[in-house]
C-alpha cells in the first residue's frame, strides 16, 4: 500500500512536500526552455528585489514569507552569480539595501515572459483538476493562522487523554499518594512545614474529620493528581493541596480538578473560596485565575512561610 494512501490527511506536510518537490524539478526544466541559468528557488527574492527595489533582507523576508536567513543565503548565492548587489543603507549602515546587477536587469525582462507563460500554464492545470488546489491552499494558510496543526493536534490528545482520567473521592490508602505527590512539588519549589506534614500524614484527622473534602485523579491506573477542601472558621474553605505529577501534566488534570472542588464546595454549603499561593508558582496562579479567584487582602494569618499571596473565590 502507498504511503500516503496508507496515512491519509496525517501526511498532509510529506505530501506537500513530494509535491513541492516534483513542481521545483520540472520548473528546472521550464528555466532550460528558456536558456536561463537560474535556480527556481532563486525566483521568489530576485522578483521581489527586481518589482521593489530599494528593500532590506528583512523586508524581502516578511513579503515572500522566508526566513531571513533563507532569505541571505539566496542573496549570497545571487550575488556570487552577479545577479543582485548587496549594500549598507545610506540613511542607516544596519540595514542592507538590495538591487539588481546590470546582468540582472538585463536578465529580468527574459524571466517575466517566463513567468507569463508559467502562468497561463499554470492556470490552464489547475482548470484540468476537480479543487483549485491554489484557492484550497489559501484556505489552508488561513486556517493554520487561526489554529496552527500543534494546537489542533493537542486539542484532539488532550480530549482522547482526558477521558481516560477519572476523578475520585479520597479513602485512607490513598494517603501515600496524597503525601508523595504534594511532598514532590513543595520540596522542589520550598520546604515541607509542619502545618504540610499535619495534613499529608493525618489526612483522615486535618481535613476530613473537620469537615472537608479530598479529590484524586486517576490515569493509567496510578493516582496522578490530588485536591483538597479544607473547611475554615467562618464556614468558607480553603483550596489547598492541589497537585499533578510531571508526567501527568498538560492533560488538564489540574482544571478538572479545580472545577471539581468548586462544585463540591457549592454542594457542601460553602460560601467562600479561599487559597493561600507563592507568585513564583506561575502555571497554579493562571489556573487559580481560570477558575475564577481573585487576590485578597483581608485573609486571615498564614501557617506557611512560602506564602506571599493569597486569593478568593465567592460562591454565591
Amino acid at each position: 500500500m502507498d504511503f500516503f494512501e496508507q496515512l491519509g490527511p496525517a501526511a498532509l506536510g510529506s505530501r506537500l512536500r513530494r509535491l513541492s518537490d516534483t513542481m521545483t524539478g520540472q520548473a528546472t526544466a521550464v528555466y532550460a526552455l528558456y536558456h536561463l541559468s537560474f535556480e527556481p528557488r532563486w525566483f521568489p527574492v530576485f522578483y521581489t528585489v527586481a518589482t521593489q527595489p530599494a528593500l532590506h533582507v528583512g523586508e524581502i523576508a516578511d513579503r515572500i514569507g522566508h526566513t531571513h536567513a533563507a532569505v541571505s543565503q539566496v542573496l549570497k548565492e545571487l550575488v556570487k552569480h552577479e545577479l543582485v548587489s548587496v549594500q549598507r543603507g545610506e540613511a542607516d549602515q544596519r540595514r542592507s539595501i538590495v538591487a539588481l546587477t546590470p546582468k540582472g536587469t538585463e536578465l529580468w525582462p527574459a524571466l517575466q515572459q517566463q513567468a507569463a507563460d508559467v502562468r497561463q500554464a499554470t492556470e490552464v492545470l489547475l482548470a484540468e483538476t476537480r479543487h483549485n488546489l491554489w484557492l484550497a491552499i489559501g484556505e489552508m494558510e488561513y486556517a493554520l493562522s487561526r489554529g496552527t496543526l500543534a494546537s489542533r493536534v493537542k486539542a484532539i490528545r488532550d480530549q482522547r487523554l482526558t477521558g481516560a482520567v477519572r476523578l475520585l473521592d479520597y479513602t485512607p490508602p490513598h494517603q501515600p499518594d496524597f503525601k508523595r505527590l504534594n511532598a514532590e512539588w513543595i520540596e522542589r519549589y520550598f520546604r515541607l512545614e509542619e502545618a504540610d506534614l499535619n495534613a499529608l500524614d493525618h489526612p483522615d484527622e486535618y481535613i476530613l474529620a473537620r469537615g472537608g473534602h479530598i479529590l484524586l485523579a486517576e490515569y493509567g491506573g496510578q493516582i496522578v493528581g490530588t485536591c483538597a477542601l479544607i473547611k475554615m472558621s467562618d464556614g468558607a474553605y480553603e483550596l489547598a493541596k492541589m497537585a499533578v505529577a510531571p508526567t501527568a501534566q498538560g492533560l488538564g488534570i489540574g482544571l478538572r480538578l479545580g472545577e471539581a472542588a468548586v462544585a463540591k464546595a457549592r454542594a457542601l454549603g460553602g460560601q467562600r473560596l479561599y487559597l493561600e499561593s507563592n507568585t513564583k508558582l506561575g502555571p497554579a496562579l493562571n489556573l487559580y485565575h481560570k477558575l475564577g479567584f481573585r487576590k485578597t487582602i483581608s485573609g486571615p494569618p498564614s501557617p506557611y512561610t512560602r506564602c506571599n499571596i493569597q486569593m478568593e473565590l465567592l460562591l454565591t
